[in-house]
C-alpha cells in the first residue's frame, strides 16, 4: 500500500526521473548517487515492481508512473499543508507542470494562465505535446494537468470540455493557383492529393483527415514539409510551400488580409479539447482550471458538452 511506502525513498524516484539520471538525484537531494541507488532498490523490493527502466535519460515503468503520481501529489499536499500551519520553508513559490498542444499554446493558452491571481505565486512548467498525445504525461505522472482531446478522464483526473478549436484548409495565393485549381476551376478533390502540403511532425493528421473526408481517398499527397512549431507552420504556408490546416484564430486575419485563401467554403475540422487535471483539494490548481476555462470560452467555439 502507498501509506507503507517511506517517504524518503519515494521522494528520490521522483528526483531520479526529474533529474535524468541517479547523479543528477543525488546532486538535488545532496545524498551520494549510492544512497540514491540504495534507495531505489529498497522501493522495488518493497513494491515487488521494478520501478525505472535504467535508460538515459531514466524513466518510470508502467508501476513506477503510479509511485511518481503518488510523489507528485504528496509534493503539493505537503506544501499545501505547510502554507496553512505557516511553516518555515513554505513562502517560495509553487510549480505546477501542464501539457498544452502547439496550438493552443500560441493562440489562447498563455493569456489563460496570465488570468491567475499573482498572489498564489505560481511557477507554470509548460509541456508542449500534441493533444492527442497529452493525457500520456498525465499517466505517467509528468505533468498535473493537460489539454488533451481525450474527454474520458486518466485514472486519478477530473475532465471539463473546453469548446472547440476549428482547422480551416488554406494556401496562400500563389500555392492554391498553382497547384489547388482557384485559377482553372478545376475541383480540389481532383489536386490536393497531389499538392504540397505542410504539416506540424510526423503525429499531425490533421490534413490527411481533411483529404479523406473531401476525397474518399488515402490521404495528402508524398510531397510533405515538417515544420515543428504553430508559427513557423502559419509562416510556412502563408510562403506558398503547401497548403495546410490552420486554427481559424490564426487564419482569419491572414484570410482578411489577402495573404492566404480559404480551400473550401465554411468547411474544416473541429477538434474538441478538454482539461484534465489531478482529482486534488489544491487551491491553486483549481484556480487555474477557472482562468483556463473562461479563456477557452472566449476564444474557442462552444462544444455539445461545454
Amino acid at each position: 500500500m502507498m501509506a507503507e511506502l517511506p517517504l524518503d525513498q519515494v521522494r528520490t524516484l521522483l528526483a531520479v526521473v526529474d533529474g535524468g539520471t541517479f547523479d543528477a538525484a543525488a546532486t538535488a537531494l545532496h545524498v551520494t548517487p549510492s544512497a540514491v541507488s540504495q534507495r531505489i532498490k529498497s522501493l522495488e523490493q518493497r513494491t515487488g515492481r521494478v520501478l525505472l527502466t535504467r535508460s538515459k535519460p531514466v524513466r518510470p515503468t508502467e508501476s513506477g508512473e503510479i509511485v511518481v503520481r503518488f510523489a507528485r501529489r504528496l509534493a503539493l499536499l505537503e506544501r499545501d499543508a505547510h502554507a496553512e500551519l505557516g511553516m518555515a520553508g513554505s513562502g517560495g513559490p509553487t510549480r505546477l507542470s501542464i501539457a498544452v498542444n502547439a496550438d493552443s499554446l500560441a493562440t489562447w493558452f498563455l493569456p489563460a494562465l496570465a488570468r491567475v491571481p499573482e498572489a498564489l505565486r505560481l511557477c507554470f512548467e509548460l509541456r508542449r505535446e500534441d493533444q492527442d498525445h497529452t493525457a500520456a504525461l498525465l499517466r505517467e505522472g509528468t505533468v498535473m494537468a493537460a489539454v488533451t482531446s481525450a474527454p474520458e478522464p486518466v485514472a486519478g483526473c477530473s475532465v471539463r470540455a473546453l469548446g472547440i478549436m476549428r482547422y480551416l484548409p488554406v494556401a496562400s495565393p500563389g500555392c492554391a493557383g498553382r497547384w489547388l485549381g482557384t485559377t482553372t476551376g478545376t475541383p480540389l478533390r481532383e489536386l490536393i492529393g497531389s499538392a504540397p502540403v505542410v504539416a506540424f511532425d510526423r503525429d499531425d493528421d490533421l490534413q490527411d483527415d481533411f483529404v479523406r473526408a473531401l476525397t474518399g481517398g488515402p490521404g495528402a499527397g508524398a510531397l510533405r514539409h515538417f515544420v515543428p512549431t504553430s508559427e513557423g507552420f502559419v509562416d510556412a504556408v502563408v510562403a506558398g510551400m503547401g497548403w495546410g490546416m490552420l486554427p481559424e484564430v490564426q487564419a482569419g486575419p491572414l484570410l482578411r488580409a489577402g495573404r492566404l485563401v480559404a480551400l473550401t467554403a465554411g468547411r474544416g475540422i473541429d477538434v474538441p479539447l478538454f482539461w484534465q487535471q489531478w482529482k486534488l483539494d489544491f487551491p491553486a490548481l483549481g484556480a487555474v482550471a477557472e482562468a483556463v476555462s473562461a479563456t477557452a470560452a472566449e476564444a474557442l467555439r462552444p462544444g455539445p458538452a461545454s
